[in-house]
């Protein structure tokens, strides 16, 4: 039996840690099978506040996960398999037993959603990202290449046109899930051209890293190459968030939780933080930020029932 419990342990997960034991609950949190999230396996990281020299990922996350348990975090790695929200105290299952508690802060991330092409892995931190804003700043004047049609994928070709020397947008077809206004200000802006009705097939490189992507026609099937040395892959991420479906949270059709300004699900008590509740900043500090915030409202609520 536990006052918080806390699923996940990225920006989120442990922000919302640090805040509900400086609030004076008794805190635990499930660690998962992704450890300290996704930004651990970031390998430089300059965008975070508070670090004069870059850090990588796994390095601040470290430092959050010692802060916790300095303050008194219980940490256990299990695998949260189902969540009992039909009585209080909640119960939570894992792969390996089960936890009461009197509120549950969601804060399982989401890992983003890769092609699955030949090189992709290979080259991965070495000119594949699926980070513009965070290791754009690391293709200054290359050229580099962006896959996708949507928000994202327009946004970061925009991010990129002010950094870069040019820019390519990939998609498969002529038609985009991104905002109007934003697909009229890509097509103006002369440092980006685009590559319609084409796919991914093989990043290619050599030791140094990325040199190209290699791209084929989907009407003719003709194939050529994309001289780069940076390829932002943002085709989506993907949530963690299938455990959620039996306890009744409520869902966005992406599979991220619904909540509103202050983090709560529509379950009394149970709150969603971080990259699982946010299809549209997957930023650390963000995540972070959402953290705390729901570690506030959860203070909130067990001090009042």
């Amino acid at each position: 039996m536990t006052d918080l419990l806390i699923i996940g342990a990225g920006p989120a997960g442990l922000t919302a840690a640090i805040y509900g034991l400086r609030g004076g609950l008794k805190v635990m949190v499930l660690k998962g099978p992704y450890g300290l999230g996704q930004l651990a396996l970031t390998n430089d990281v300059e965008n975070f506040p508070g670090f004069i020299e870059p850090l990588s990922g796994f390095e601040i996350m470290d430092k959050m996960e010692k802060q916790a348990v300095r303050l008194g975090a219980e940490f256990i790695t299990e695998t949260v398999e189902s969540i009992d929200a039909s009585k209080r105290p909640f119960t939570v299952k894992t792969d390996a037993g089960a936890y009461e508690a009197k509120a549950i802060i969601v804060a399982t991330g989401s890992h983003a959603r890769w092609l699955g092409i030949e090189g992709e892995k290979e080259y991965r931190g070495r000119g594949v990202s699926a980070c513009a804003t965070c290791d754009g700043f690391f293709f200054k004047g290359k050229d580099v290449v962006v896959v996708g049609g949507g928000n994202t994928a327009f946004e970061d070709a925009l991010f990129l046109s002010k950094i870069c020397k040019s820019v390519t947008l990939v998609h498969r077809r002529d038609e985009f899930r991104a905002a109007q206004r934003t697909i009229e200000i890509v097509k103006a802006e002369p440092k980006i051209k685009m590559k319609l009705f084409y796919v991914a097939e093989k990043v290619e490189g050599d030791v140094l890293g990325v040199t190209g992507l290699k791209i084929r026609n989907v009407n003719d099937n003709s194939v050529e190459t994309l001289p780069c040395q940076g390829i932002f892959v943002a085709v989506g991420g993907v949530p963690q968030t299938d455990f959620l479906k039996s306890a009744g949270v409520e869902l966005l059709p992406g599979g991220q939780v619904k909540v509103n300004e202050r983090c709560e699900t529509n379950i009394p008590g149970l709150y969603a933080a971080g990259d699982c509740a946010d299809a549209h900043f997957r930023q650390a500090i963000i995540a972070a930020g959402t953290g705390a915030k729901a570690a506030v409202e959860a203070i909130n609520h067990i001090n009042l029932n």
